[in-house]
């Protein structure tokens, strides 16, 4: 068992030699996640096991990490923890697509096609990111909206009301 992860792999030649990986890689290296975070540190942990299903090579494992995603309500940063499991039937042709066991994924791949692994890692991710990413507890948006509110007031120049003098001298004539 190895600790270190392959920049570059060979999905369709790990499933044949029965082929495991585990490590760690860092989000930062993520370029199409990192988009989508506040914070980009941290590392996702990778645990892949290749192997055949009968005729189907396939990937199959678990993929952990904490990712800091904007919060879709307060806009303040919010942890998402992710433990993905992985479940990917290694295709070489779009017709096999149809033909693949309804437990897996597909993974499109040419026969002697190598791939990154952090792009595999990262697609993963993508796929469990939420659609609107929010806090579990209430968070206000009451407060965001008054501080931007509040904003706008101390920027907005103070313009005289033209009816000031008509309150004035309705005050003075002691109409109510």
């Amino acid at each position: 068992m190895q600790n270190r992860l392959p920049e570059i792999i060979n999905p369709l030649h790990l499933a044949d030699k029965r082929g495991e990986l585990h490590g760690q890689l860092p989000l930062n290296s993520l370029v199409r996640l990192s988009e989508k975070l506040v914070n980009n540190e941290g590392v996702v942990d990778v645990s892949l096991y290749f192997g055949r299903d009968g005729r189907v090579p396939f990937v199959e494992g678990k993929i952990e990490t904490t990712l800091f995603l904007v919060c879709q309500t307060c806009l303040s940063g919010v942890a998402f923890k992710v433990e993905n499991a992985v479940k990917l039937g290694i295709v070489t042709d779009i017709e096999y697509v149809e033909r693949l066991p309804l437990a897996y994924e597909p993974l499109l791949l040419e026969e002697t096609e190598t791939m990154l692994l952090s792009t595999l890692v990262e697609d993963e991710l993508l796929l469990s990111l939420p659609d609107y990413p929010k806090h579990d507890d209430d968070c206000s948006v009451e407060g965001v909206a008054k501080d931007i509110i509040s904003a706008f007031d101390d920027l907005a120049p103070k313009k005289p009301n033209p009816f000031s003098v008509l309150a004035h001298l309705k005050k003075s004539t002691g109409e109510s």
